[in-house]
């Protein structure tokens, strides 16, 4: 995803960009960002963050040179693999070894939740209002990211909610269809899609294509718009629940259901996995997708590849609705929360050696900081033609030289800054926008407990086996809250007692 979207960007007009070194002073230190990021008697600033890539970058290129001149800011990284991340982080975790700066992504962690509170990072809530970019964080996505109350670090930020409804468009025209807005018509468009001949082919052809991650993805999301939660959920007396307790889940599994029976979902969707599903979108096999939104100029680029000439067009639908459930979308993002960066009390010890390390974050999310991290250098990376249309110079240079500084990007929430020369990504990025009025988020995801750390991967595979076997007809109803009194037992209440603790405990 990274690379399709840095190799589409566009700058506005009013956007500053970069010209070679000439330009590489534009970003720096807010005048409002208490103390500055210089380095000064405190030496040079360690983050220890996470590499997505086989490789890491050299320290003298391109980005980091141009980076700390942007900022003002002496500072190393010490790289993480993500493969062997846990280890590694962990290992720091143990023996206290953590670098001034620390990456922290995967917060329901029993260890890692258990270092934020143990006194190794700071609290930095209250400091945030001193720096102008970090005071702009959405509310809801500091909230996803408090532990037990404390904010243990800058939250990576993410859009809040980018999921919707993708449909075929070319498939609506044919067959003389609107675009549907509410679930009742959606059912129809499934329908249609299933028994007319969408494709004028007579190939056979169906309405939703889903996959094996269904419950945890696609039914989720789906669910929400029945007025299902995220994962976890209040219920009317206060008590922190999972989400597939509630009646709207089973609701809409109910309705999932019968759509399966009629044919409108794949009928193998609980094996199907996501490369053999992205290919049956590809090959016309089904015309409904509940995705991301940006998923349309994917599922167009692959059908493409297959077929030149297809004729593949999609809707993306933000505002999908049920009766009398007022709209809404459920977060795919965590809240828009994508870890934490940590500022260590070991080696920033007091609140001004902490606002060293805030005030170079706060740069970072600067416009000139975020091009360069993610396109690279102008001339180097990328041109930009007379209209600012950024293309890409070299795909190998900024692979090696820029894409590994992806997990260092404070912000994937640039939809402001910039513009695609492809209007699908500048309508999904405006739509996925639009979501945040809208978005449902896990209200257990700030929240301890010790039973879920240890048991809740028992519980959540037994319930992923009912819903299956429900949506296939192996078992009714009844059978599938029978499988859920059962995780009663097993630990589920236990969970719900401690989230429901937890959560009184941080009001």
């Amino acid at each position: 995803m990274m690379q399709r979207r840095t190799l589409l960007k566009t700058l506005p007009l009013a956007a500053a960009g970069l010209a070679g070194a000439g330009n590489l002073a534009a970003c720096g230190p807010s005048a409002s960002s208490g103390g500055g990021a210089s380095g000064g008697a405190g030496g040079s600033l360690t983050w220890m963050s996470v590499v997505h890539t086989p490789t890491t970058p050299e320290a003298s290129g391109p980005v980091e040179t141009g980076v700390k001149q942007m900022t003002g800011t002496d500072f190393s990284y010490q790289w993480v693999p993500d493969a062997s991340k846990e280890e590694k982080i962990n290992a720091a975790l143990a023996s206290s070894s953590v670098a001034d700066i620390t990456t922290l992504n995967q917060l329901v962690m029993p260890s890692i939740r258990s270092a934020l509170t143990s006194g190794l990072f700071w609290d930095v809530e209250e400091h945030l209002a001193d720096f102008s970019n970090l005071a702009k964080i959405n509310e809801n996505v500091i909230a996803g990211a408090r532990v037990d109350g404390g904010l243990y670090g800058v939250p990576f930020q993410q859009p809040l909610a980018r999921y919707g409804v993708l449909v075929r468009k070319d498939w609506l025209d044919r067959l003389g269809l609107e675009v549907p807005h509410t679930i009742d018509a959606l059912g129809e468009v499934a329908r249609a899609f299933t028994e007319g001949d969408p494709t004028g082919t007579g190939a056979a052809t169906t309405g939703f294509i889903d996959r094996a991650e269904s419950f945890d993805w696609m039914f989720q999301m789906f669910a929400g718009y029945f007025g299902a939660g995220c994962k976890f959920e209040l219920d009317p007396v206060g008590k922190v629940v999972p989400t597939f307790t509630t009646d709207a889940f089973k609701e809409a599994m109910e309705w999932y259901r019968n759509a399966y029976a009629e044919g409108w979902v794949n009928q193998e969707f609980v094996t199907m996995q996501k490369q053999n599903q992205e290919q049956a979108i590809a090959q016309d096999k089904g015309g409904i997708v509940v995705t991301g939104l940006f998923g349309g100029r994917g599922y167009t680029t692959l059908a493409q590849s297959i077929d030149p000439e297809t004729e593949v067009e999609w809707t993306l639908i933000n505002d999908m609705t049920y009766a009398d459930v007022p709209r809404r979308i459920v977060s795919d993002t965590g809240g828009g929360m994508g870890g934490l960066m940590s500022f260590s009390t070991q080696s920033l010890t007091d609140e001004e050696e902490l606002k060293r390390g805030l005030a170079l974050v706060d740069a970072l999310m600067e416009p000139d900081c975020h091009l360069l991290m993610t396109n690279g250098v102008e001339g180097t990376h990328f041109e930009r033609d007379a209209n600012g249309t950024i293309t890409m110079v070299d795909q190998t240079l900024w692979e090696q030289q820029v894409q590994p500084y992806a997990g260092s990007i404070p912000t994937n929430d640039d939809t402001p800054l910039y513009r695609s020369a492809d209007e699908m990504v500048n309508l999904a990025n405006e739509l996925i926008a639009e979501n945040d009025e809208y978005a449902v988020v896990d209200v257990a995801q700030p929240l301890t407990s010790t039973t879920y750390d240890t048991s809740w991967g028992v519980i959540h595979q037994a319930v992923n086996d009912a819903y299956n076997q429900y949506m296939v007809g192996q078992i009714d109803m009844a059978g599938f809250e029978s499988v859920v009194e059962q995780q009663r037992a097993q630990g589920m209440d236990d969970v719900i007692y401690e989230y429901t603790a937890s959560y009184d405990a941080a009001l």
